[in-house]
């Protein structure tokens, strides 16, 4: 069995992780929890986040979940506010939460632009929003934006999506920019394609997976740990001084 890296930075540290009930999300609340963390998540997936949350607290970790649909930016801040009650102010933000809705550009109407934008890019700003202030009377913290490959080597049919992705990245430079004298890291982490139950159950027939074997430097597939672990390093002390970036977990497919 492979022994991964324990970050002592990490322990009793507040994180809140959006998106955290399934997929990419739900390894990012087990990895951090299992370092000690204090997570808080939110999802608009109830029963799942509440189920995943009850788990890892019966086994003695510091886990709480807020029902919260992110593209409500009040209630997404005031959820952010009731984990501060809970665990104390943020020193770690995870904006994992997204929707890769497949889509066909002439369809797209304002309304539906604007949906797809508040899924994917909009509510990573307001979250960061809420939690800056905690970080900055800390005079520390790591935001970790999730990007994705999708832009990178134009995957058809996500016109939107991939337009909130290489956003994101103009975001984490701008923050990183803004949060930097106060001693907060703003990195993107820009995963591949990722075998989560959704990825299998949807789009990972034959045909893909020739393209995966085709694509990618490293054999293999790429599971929702392999971004998790990234997400722990970009949290941790150990990367204290690394901000602005991005970084591809993505097997050796994208050129960045």
């Amino acid at each position: 069995m492979t022994d991964y890296a324990r970050y002592p930075s990490l322990a009793d540290v507040p994180v809140v992780i959006s998106g955290g009930a399934s997929g990419i999300g739900e390894a990012l609340v087990r990895n951090f929890a299992a370092q000690g963390a204090r997570v808080g998540f939110v999802d608009i997936q109830a029963e799942a986040g509440a189920r995943l949350a009850a788990e890892l607290t019966a086994s003695g970790q510091t886990v709480a979940f807020s029902a919260c649909d992110i593209r409500d930016i009040a209630a997404y801040q005031a959820a952010i506010a009731g984990l501060a009650e809970r665990h104390g102010d943020a020193l770690v933000l995870v904006n994992n939460a997204a929707h890769d809705d497949r889509h066909d550009w002439a369809d797209v109407t304002p309304d539906y632009w604007d949906e797809r934008m508040a899924t994917n890019l909009k509510h990573g700003f307001f979250a960061m929003q809420a939690v800056a202030p905690g970080m900055i009377r800390a005079g520390r913290g790591s935001i970790i934006n999730m990007g994705s490959i999708s832009w990178m080597i134009m995957v058809p049919r996500l016109p939107i999506y991939e337009t909130a992705k290489a956003a994101m990245h103009g975001l984490t430079r701008s923050m990183a920019s803004d949060l930097g004298q106060h001693g907060i890291r703003v990195n993107t982490l820009v995963p591949g394609w990722v075998m989560t139950e959704r990825q299998l159950s949807e789009w990972v027939d034959d045909r893909a997976a020739a393209l995966i074997a085709q694509s990618q430097a490293l054999p293999g597939r790429l599971y929702p740990d392999d971004i998790a672990r990234m997400a722990l390093f970009l949290a941790a002390q150990d990367s204290a001084m690394i901000t602005a970036q991005q970084f591809l977990v993505d097997a050796g497919w994208a050129n960045s």
